[in-house]
């Protein structure tokens, strides 16, 4: 192997000092941090705009929390799958080593299994942090240990399916996300609601004059229509991260089908039975 791939310098959180996640999980006080700043970063952007229709919702003093909050949230999930789009750009590069001999005469049994582990450590810095070398390392080390090849399919097999409820469960945060956006902006909208009524309830009780409820109702209805909003920004965020949790899930997805297929093609089908165990 002529360049080394290593997960210490090129994993998108070790190289900002911290600890990085298992294969495209993400360490999440790291992304925390960086939805922070996010925030922090577009109210800034549309602080200037803040009178015109499209921003005014997002500092309304009635929705100002409401909205921050939202706003937090989605920046949040937005880290963690821009994260994880890279470290399975980093875990996809493994498909493209060859650590397998590719002359057609090669076998792969007991003795031959410990050159293919060489291959893997002058490939990578750490195997246990790459998902397709971490799984041929640990069937190839039962395969040195216990010397019976027809253990090494059920083997994969096992692997495969831990790997992939790992990539569900890396998506339970930002599942929550998709549910708890929504909730908020409706929680906006009833605290939104229930002011509005407080207000006409008290318009009712103050003003005998016909004309002055008139106009003190005009104020009550403006707090009205400005209540939904945001349950509006909830859903619209709540989209987005939808549809980025979509995308990521086909991709991770596409990667495990790969390296189940690259296991099978360079692993499964090089093992031969040795003369003791025909």
């Amino acid at each position: 192997m002529s360049q080394l791939l290593a997960w210490s310098i090129r994993d998108p959180e070790q190289r900002i000092g911290f600890s990085g996640g298992r294969y495209t999980q993400v360490n999440y006080l790291l992304s925390g941090l960086l939805a922070g700043l996010l925030t922090a970063a577009t109210y800034g952007a549309l602080f200037p705009f803040r009178t015109t229709s499209l921003a005014e919702s997002f500092f309304r003093s009635g929705n100002l929390v409401i909205s921050v909050a939202i706003v937090f949230f989605t920046a949040w999930a937005i880290v963690i799958l821009t994260l994880k789009s890279q470290k399975l750009r980093l875990q996809r590069q493994t498909l493209q080593l060859a650590i397998v001999p590719e002359e057609t005469d090669f076998v792969l049994s007991p003795h031959t299994a410990a050159e293919i582990q060489d291959n893997i450590a002058e490939a990578v810095d750490d195997p246990r942090h790459f998902m397709l070398f971490n799984r041929i390392s640990y069937a190839l080390s039962n395969l040195q240990n216990l010397g019976r090849v027809g253990d090494v399919a059920e083997i994969f097999k096992t692997q495969a399916e831990y790997d992939e409820a790992s990539m569900e469960s890396s998506y339970l945060i930002v599942s929550a996300f998709v549910w708890a956006i929504p909730v908020l902006g409706f929680i906006g909208t009833v605290l939104g609601l229930s002011t509005a009524i407080g207000e006409f309830g008290g318009v009712l009780q103050t003003a005998d004059d016909m004309s002055l409820i008139k106009d003190k109702l005009q104020g009550v209805t403006a707090g009205l229509s400005t209540a939904f909003e945001t349950t509006l920004q909830g859903l619209l965020a709540a989209l987005v991260v939808q549809l980025m949790i979509v995308w990521n899930k086909k991709r991770e997805q596409d990667f495990l089908d790969d390296s189940n297929e690259y296991c099978t093609r360079n692993i499964v089908s090089r093992l031969r039975l040795m003369p003791f165990e025909e």
